[in-house]
């Protein structure tokens, strides 16, 4: 045991700070060169690597450096998007105190807060941030705990309390010992969590199933194509460039920056309407939001204390009560409940008001404050503000007043009862009803988010009485869970709202909606909040957040209210839409682009495109065709979700309606116009561009492919597409030249082929569930 009237020595101390560590927050970073070399490994990248080798192997060097500057590209975009966790982590260790005061060797003295061990004993006062977790052994602090607990009031706690580190003492003074630092505290729990949580986003995800779906297709395609080739005993140095160029055909090189343009585009879109993405990834995640999981205090509620009602007893007006109230309430002080009721004193005011003379703060063990005043008569009056039952034990008993007590608090509401009178014969003049009003927009908010098809449940760390009447004034409806800590087993799908929860609970919570299939949205304000804002897919900070939880989150509401929440589903759902053609195209063009290899091969005995020409539709195709992150579309009525199952069929069945049509051009000019194999070739690459074309215009719209208007940068994008290869075509660059008549009958035959297109999308969309 330590001696409190000493402390630790100093030598205690070191001795102390060499077993535990320092009262710190362990910082774990990541060397930047590793991070950019994770970017060189996932799928699309080892499919444009084996390219590379490949070309390599075969000595094109000029090919194998411009597939070389695309792997390049896609790892550029990505590498801003991974810098979270270590600010999150930073954010929580700035709301620690600097230093500490701390008693050692029987002297009080300060010390760097990551100095200070377990078994220290240390003074508390007025404005100090707890520097790690305590047991209180003298004095009373008013301690507001709200950024680590979610309790909307400050505790006024005393001898034997517990007090965590990053709490703000608003009053008193206190000496405690260290029960714990660094990362044994609450708040070092709460960084571990943020530390280790994380969620598979669903770019990774999609990507992965698209690079899976279309290597397991075309993979097996090319194999064919590879014994064909055998079969017709084609010399090797014409089988692996064929290979190679089915290589190629199958990457959808271009797919992973489409995802980090189009969050990109979404982002900016969102910074001009007051919300921030601090990770593009939450833009996407926000099109899939089903369930969001709000906390209460400065979220749904304003977090600021407001005088609700007044009950004056028989005798009393409301003015006056206030005005009592007012007198017995510290000036200027940081207690919140003085401040708002001075604030409703200010508001209706009364003339003839006493004029005080004395006042004494509030005494946590009497649990009242007391004032002297004196009225325009020159009666003396007293003036005692507190808990209803020491209030009541002061003064004439009032019949009504329990009753009323009992009501108010029914209702959620913390109620104060004042007192007042000549010294030692006051009688109660009334009760003050206090408590945390929602914000103004937090139903409507709540009511549009279900028009959209997001269920919002209710998070609090605050009791569940309170968490009711708040719930009940925002619309949001449904069983309540008030027990902690949330079992193992829990099953969640059932409960609205979840009542006096741990910072533990909000991050299992998350955990358990999404282990049931949800995508999850976590809005908060607190450092409690950080763990369940970073594991969830879109974590929200409102403009008061703490820059804990603003770290932690990949949104933050840079503007009063929640209606940014709103324009991030949406925007969320418009960037899906994007993001979703240019995938759908991906699937359609690569398995078009490989089966049209094999058919080709059939009908002229050699490759028909090769690695140059591959890689010449690679750059002014899948590139160009990223314009669509900025293209004009409806975002969904309901939240989405990514269908690659459905996806990959509805590509392939298109693509057949686009091989159809590739193969009877390639058949129309060798057999009817009677081109040469190398004329074919161009013939190829103009056909795969003016139908990829095609294909996008209609995989863009979900209804007919007129039923909107395309953004101006992808028929721009289209027109560069179309322009270089009708030019190099038609003159002979890279391959051999074309009549205009045959490339404007090209261009034609497209235009028709979109709209029977067209006619089977929309059977397509509907079967497959593609909105």
């Amino acid at each position: 045991m330590v001696d409190v009237t000493i402390g630790l020595t100093g030598g205690e101390a070191r001795e102390r700070l060499d077993q535990g560590g320092p009262n710190a927050i362990a910082e774990i970073a990541q060397h930047p060169l590793w991070r950019a070399l994770r970017k060189l490994w996932a799928p699309v990248p080892w499919m444009l690597e084996a390219a590379i080798l490949l070309q390599l192997g075969l000595g094109k060097y000029v090919e194998a450096g411009l597939v070389a500057l695309l792997l390049l590209f896609n790892a550029a975009l990505a590498m801003f998007q991974e810098r979270r966790a270590q600010a999150t982590l930073n954010a929580l260790k700035s709301r620690l105190a600097l230093i500490s005061p701390v008693r050692r060797d029987g002297n009080w003295t300060t010390v760097p807060v990551a100095q200070l061990v377990q078994g220290d004993v240390i003074k508390l006062s007025l404005g100090a941030v707890v520097s790690a977790d305590v047991h209180l052994l003298d004095g009373s602090v008013l301690l507001d705990q709200s950024m680590l607990t979610g309790e909307s009031i400050p505790a006024e706690v005393g001898a034997g309390a517990d007090a965590f580190a990053g709490a703000l003492v608003r009053r008193g003074e206190a000496v405690a010992v260290v029960t714990a630092t660094g990362d044994r505290t609450k708040f070092g729990r709460a960084a571990e969590l943020v530390r280790t949580a994380s969620v598979e986003s669903s770019q990774q995800k999609v990507v992965l199933r698209v690079v899976r779906n279309l290597v397991l297709f075309n993979g097996a395609v090319t194999l064919v194509l590879a014994a064909y080739a055998f079969l017709l005993a084609m010399p090797l140095a014409e089988i692996i460039p064929l290979l190679l160029v089915a290589v190629l055909s199958s990457i959808p090189v271009a797919l992973p920056s489409m995802f980090t343009l189009a969050a990109a585009v979404g982002a900016r879109s969102l910074a001009s309407r007051g919300v921030l993405p601090t990770s593009l990834s939450a833009v996407d995640e926000a099109a899939g939001i089903d369930i969001l999981c709000a906390d209460k205090t400065g979220t749904l509620t304003r977090n600021e204390l407001t005088v609700m009602t007044v009950r004056p007893m028989p005798g009393f007006d409301e003015a006056h009560v206030l005005a009592l109230a007012a007198m017995a309430s510290s000036d200027g002080g940081q207690d919140l409940v003085d401040m708002a009721i001075r604030a409703a004193a200010t508001a209706q005011p009364t003339a003839d008001a006493p004029k005080l003379v004395t006042f004494v703060p509030f005494d946590p063990v009497m649990k009242r404050s007391e004032a002297t005043a004196r009225r325009a008569d020159g009666v003396v009056l007293q003036i005692v503000k507190g808990a209803f039952g020491a209030i009541e034990g002061l003064s004439r008993p009032q019949p009504i007043a329990s009753g009323i007590v009992d009501e108010l608090q029914a209702k959620g509401l913390r109620v104060l009862a004042v007192a007042a009178g000549p010294p030692g014969e006051v009688v109660m003049a009334g009760l003050i009803a206090l408590s945390d009003p929602p914000r103004e927009d937090s139903a409507a908010l709540i009511a549009e988010l279900g028009g959209l098809g997001v269920r919002t449940v209710m998070v609090t760390g605050d009791a569940r009485s309170t968490a009711e009447v708040v719930a009940a004034a925002i619309g949001i409806a449904g069983p309540v869970w008030a027990t902690t800590p949330l079992p193992d087993d829990f099953r969640v799908e059932g409960f609205s709202i979840f009542a006096g929860v741990l910072p533990e609970d909000k991050y299992r919570l998350v955990k358990a909606l999404q282990k049931d299939g949800h995508t999850v949205g976590m809005c908060g304000d607190g450092a409690n909040d950080a763990p369940a804002l970073r594991q969830a897919q879109m974590g929200i900070a409102v403009s008061t957040a703490t820059d804990v939880a603003k770290s932690a989150a990949g949104i933050v509401l840079t503007e009063p209210g929640l209606g940014g929440i709103v324009v991030a589903v949406k925007e969320g759902r418009t960037t899906f839409q994007r993001i979703l053609t240019y995938t759908l195209r991906s699937i359609i063009h690569k398995v078009v682009q490989v089966l049209f290899l094999a058919a080709g091969l059939m009908i002229t005995g050699h490759a028909i495109l090769t690695p140059t020409l591959m890689v010449l539709m690679m750059v002014t195709g899948d590139f160009l065709a990223m314009s669509s992150s900025t293209d004009n579309v409806r975002p969904s009525p309901r939240p989405n979700i990514w269908r690659i199952h459905n996806l990959t069929i509805a590509g392939i069945i298109m693509g057949a309606v686009d091989l159809t049509f590739c193969v009877s051009s390639i058949v129309a000019g060798k057999f009817v116009i009677g081109l040469g194999t190398e004329a074919l070739r161009t013939l190829a690459v103009v056909t795969l561009v003016f139908s990829g074309q095609a294909v996008f215009y209609v995989a863009r719209e979900r209804r007919r492919l007129w039923s909107s208007r395309p953004g101006r940068w992808l028929v721009a994008s289209s027109i560069i597409d179309v322009a270089i290869i009708g030019l190099l075509a038609s003159n002979g660059v890279l391959m051999t030249a074309l009549p205009i008549s045959i490339l404007a009958g090209v261009f034609i035959s497209a235009i028709i082929f979109a709209l029977v297109l067209d006619t089977a999308k929309l059977i397509l969309f509907r079967r497959l569930a593609i909105a």
